[in-house]
């Protein structure tokens, strides 16, 4: 697609918690695998998730100062118009000097002035929404944006341009899937002749989700369910000494891939990237959404899919009357897994990154 030999430029902006940035990083991927050449360059915060995974996938990182309003009394909400007027400078010059032809937006604040910065130079403008309740950021933006590509349906209505929505899915990453189950078992060194329960609630952990596993575990053991429980980092000292031979705790799973293959059931949290990969690999699941989050997305986003049959939703505060209960409830359910899987699955869009990366690269050939 880039007959001419130019070396197009594609700045990405997006980043503060992996569901921002990893949809992103899937999307740079899939640019650089048809554009070798492309000149990529992320814009986020240094101190956030992208400051140390974006440097080390070998991506170009320019970081900025905007850090997000706290809905708490904080003094740093006092700095906050300062850095939103700071780093919307720090935007304007990296955009000037960068010149991208095109600039994607996956969320989060630190998108905010990076792609209002590459806005005035003129790049072409592509927004990502991995959320159903679409983020501050991305309708603010939203009116420079030449696109936008939304993971749910529900998303579209809160736009007032609806020419230039498309569901596109959200992308994930090009190994996703990649490891057979039994293989993966054998990673993990648990049995093939019982079920797999994982447990995961993002990389810093999800307090209830680990109050309430910790509640079970003696029961899941005596229905012989064997479970990889990813505590979070936070958590990890608090419940390391539950661990046994059917019960493997980690404060952080390297080999995503290989978990998911090797569960039979999901309970996890209800961000948007993890939503993304259950419906790309068809994963049963059940969603405790965070009550934590702006907007209160996680419930949308569990919810759309629970409305469909995909996914059982629990919501927060029933944890501990009902985890037990779902999770004896459809585990050993052979009908209601391939039901819960295959409907997850029909609602998966697996191009989503190709997609979003060949209206990148068509939009930056136009550009010429």
């Amino acid at each position: 697609m880039n007959g001419s030999g130019k070396k197009y430029r594609f700045l990405f902006a997006g980043g503060g918690t992996g569901g921002h940035l990893f949809p992103a990083v899937a999307v740079a991927e899939k640019i650089k695998s048809k554009l070798p050449g492309a000149d990529i360059l992320f814009i986020g915060t240094k101190s956030k998730i992208e400051g140390t995974v974006v440097p080390k996938l070998g991506y170009k990182f320019k970081s900025i100062w905007i850090k997000g309003f706290s809905r708490k009394l904080s003094f740093e909400n006092i700095l906050f118009p300062a850095k939103v007027i700071v780093s919307i400078i720090q935007s304007i010059f990296i955009n000037m000097k960068f010149k991208p032809e095109v600039a994607i937006g996956s969320g989060g604040y630190v998108s905010g002035p990076a792609i209002y910065g590459a806005s005035l130079v003129g790049a072409k403008i592509i927004l990502i929404e991995q959320n159903s309740f679409p983020g501050v950021t991305t309708k603010l933006l939203s009116k420079y944006a030449d696109e936008i590509h939304v993971g749910f349906d529900d998303s579209k209505k809160y736009f007032s341009d609806q020419k230039k929505v498309f569901t596109t899915g959200n992308p994930v990453r090009q190994n996703l899937g990649s490891v057979k189950k039994e293989e993966a078992l054998k990673d993990f060194n648990l049995s093939s002749a019982k079920k797999t329960l994982l447990i995961i609630g993002g990389s810093l952990g999800a307090g209830s989700i680990n109050k309430a596993v910790a509640e079970i575990v003696e029961r899941l053991k005596q229905k012989e369910i064997q479970v990889i429980w990813q505590t979070g980092k936070n958590y990890f000292e608090t419940y390391k000494n539950l661990s046994s031979q059917n019960i493997l705790i980690m404060p952080f799973i390297n080999n995503m891939d290989a978990a998911y293959s090797a569960c039979d059931l999901l309970v996890a949290r209800a961000g948007a990237t993890t939503i993304a990969e259950i419906l790309a690999l068809g994963i049963p699941a059940i969603l405790v959404p965070s009550p934590n989050v702006a907007e209160n997305h996680q419930y949308f986003n569990a919810k759309s899919l629970a409305d469909k049959n995909a996914a059982i939703l629990i919501e927060d505060k029933d944890i501990n009357l009902n985890l037990i209960h779902e999770i004896l409830a459809v585990i050993h359910d052979e009908k209601k897994l391939v039901e819960l899987g295959s409907n997850a699955h029909a609602l998966g869009k697996p191009d989503a990154a190709e997609i979003i990366a060949d209206r990148a690269i068509n939009f930056a050939v136009q550009y010429d």
